[in-house]
């Protein structure tokens, strides 16, 4: 089952430095059956797009707890086994899921992370989160303006080097 793990800069060097994500559980995005009926028009490349952007959209409030990450989005795309994951998925967030296993490097199959250039536009959504979520319109746009970045793909072996 391929689940989208929203992550950071610096999670991406603990994963490289340990060759783990941490212990589990973990939080991750992957195509769930509240998914398939939230969006039941796609197929499963769609899907996996739509999970994607969750993970990224978390992967924003990853970097509003830790102001010293860099602001630049970063999901690891993992391969897990389904029954190593559990649908947590509800109306507001039908891809989560509950990685109940270690997350190890040999699972990680690619990692997604944005565009320096869209850092400044990072930077800015993950200050209006809070306004965002409390429906403040302005700020809602300031955090589509970060996901209106599309994620560049980085094979396994390139995480080392995004690392550094």
């Amino acid at each position: 089952m391929r689940v989208f793990v929203p992550a950071t800069w610096p999670a991406v060097a603990r994963l490289v430095r340990l060759a783990t994500l941490g212990p589990p559980p973990g939080r991750g995005y992957a195509v769930t059956g509240e998914l398939r009926e939230w969006y039941s028009s796609g197929d499963m490349e769609e899907l996996e797009y739509v999970a994607l952007a969750h993970a990224a959209r978390a992967s924003l409030r990853l970097l509003a707890a830790d102001p010293a990450a860099p602001r630049r989005r970063v999901v690891l795309a993992v391969e897990l086994a389904a029954d190593s994951v559990v649908s947590m998925a509800g109306f507001d967030d039908p891809a989560l899921v509950e990685i109940k296993v270690p997350v190890t490097l040999r699972e990680i199959v690619s990692g997604h992370v944005d565009d320096p250039l869209a850092a400044a536009d990072v930077a800015a959504a993950v200050g209006a989160l809070t306004a965002a979520d409390a429906g403040d319109d302005d700020a809602q746009f300031a955090v589509d303006g970060a996901e209106g970045h599309e994620l560049m793909w980085y094979a396994t072996q390139e995480l080392p080097n995004l690392a550094d």
